[in-house]
């Protein structure tokens, strides 16, 4: 079967978001998933090459991914709003992504800055599955107030992370609510640089253990 992949626009609070909706290769989705990019003002895009993996090891267990620009990224309107408007931009492309699959079930995903928005997002949104923290940015200090809610969530960060030191993640994962696991990936920097394939599969192995079904 064809692989479903479309480009479309999302009525954001701020105006349109551009974003990218794309099927699993082989098998009709089982569960949806939203996956949120790093910090726009440092490069961030829908199409930064973790974001991509992460895309690419989830539909690699069946999930449907919704990818997209914040406000002011690329072509989608607006300006940022240091991560006040991108929870809302990330809430309307939500409400898209299940308005398209309202019998799966769902999660979120998301990167660095990213990452903070899933948790902020997540914790605030009724029957999420599990929020997917990559590349979580303990080093700092306001990131610790993030994820105390009981969604299971899951860590995955690189052992050399500019941004996240090992005793500061684990510090602030130890004081995390259950459910949660933590996973290192050895790699040389915050962007997975040559253990590209080991985060993908990371990823891939991960979501594997979630009952979507339940």
């Amino acid at each position: 079967m064809a692989r479903r992949m479309e480009s479309l626009f999302i009525d954001g609070p701020a105006g349109r978001l551009e974003a990218l909706l794309e099927e699993p290769e082989d098998q009709i989705p089982n569960h949806a998933v939203l996956i949120c990019h790093p910090h726009p003002q440092h490069g961030g895009t829908m199409h930064n090459k973790v974001v991509y993996r992460i895309a690419r090891g989830l539909r690699r267990t069946g999930a449907v991914v919704l990818r997209f620009n914040y406000r002011g990224v690329n072509l989608s309107a607006g300006q940022y709003d240091n991560g006040v408007g991108e929870v809302e931009d990330a809430r309307a492309a939500l409400a898209l992504l299940r308005s398209r699959y309202p019998d799966l079930p769902f999660s979120l995903a998301g990167f660095s800055f990213g990452s903070r928005i899933v948790l902020k997002l997540g914790c605030q949104t009724a029957d999420v599955s599990r929020l997917i923290a990559v590349g979580f940015p303990a080093n700092l200090s306001d990131s610790h107030s993030l994820g105390q809610c009981p969604v299971p969530k899951v860590f995955i960060v690189s052992t050399h992370d500019q941004f996240c030191a090992m005793p500061a993640m684990e510090t602030y994962f130890a004081a995390l609510p259950d459910p949660k696991e933590l996973i290192w990936v050895d790699a040389t920097d915050h962007f997975f640089t040559d253990a590209l394939d080991q985060f993908e599969d990371a990823v891939y192995g991960v979501t594997q253990t979630t009952n979507f079904s339940s």
